[in-house]
């Protein structure tokens, strides 16, 4: 085998342990990860995901969408769309959360950024792009403030979803 080949296979092997190790690591929300099922889709930026033997509340962060189940706020414009669209990408799908700064807020409820195992959707950006969901940034967690406040401009010029359908959009 030459030098330029044994090189080659160990990138190759490093690249396969680091995403092996990915999928094995440990589904904590104390760590910067976790892996798990949705088992309820509460509305457009909630939904329940079962970590281990745990239902966990998740709102995800850096967006927000119009209220559909709020109690003494009436159901927004484009709410109930919104949480049928999150209802189409997530609802009983294996889902990776990354945490950002906070792991919670004061309600309990982790936050995180989800993605689709199947095919690795970024499911906080598929909102924002669709006109789902508008962006909501809350320092410390701003990982993504940049990318979903261009997916917001795009969204909005483009009269996607909620930029369309309703009057203050």
């Amino acid at each position: 085998m030459s030098w330029k080949s044994a090189v080659a296979c160990l990138v190759l092997l490093a690249a396969l342990v680091v995403l092996a190790l990915d999928r094995l690591a440990p589904s904590d929300p104390g760590s910067g990860n976790a892996s798990g099922v949705v088992t309820r889709v509460v509305d457009g930026d909630t939904v329940h995901v079962r970590i281990g033997g745990d239902d966990e509340a998740v709102r995800y962060i850096g967006v927000d969408t119009p209220e559909t189940v709020k109690p003494g706020t009436p159901v927004q414009c484009f709410g109930k769309a919104a949480s049928a669209y999150n209802h189409r990408l997530v609802e009983g799908q294996p889902v990776r959360l990354r945490f950002d700064a906070e792991r919670r807020d004061r309600y309990g409820r982790l936050l995180a950024y989800v993605y689709r195992d199947r095919d690795g959707l970024f499911v906080n950006a598929a909102l924002v792009r669709g006109g789902y969901a508008t962006t909501l940034t809350i320092a410390p967690n701003t990982a993504h403030a940049r990318q979903f406040s261009a997916l917001e401009r795009r969204a909005r010029r483009g009269r996607r979803g909620l930029w369309r359908a309703c009057p203050a959009g």
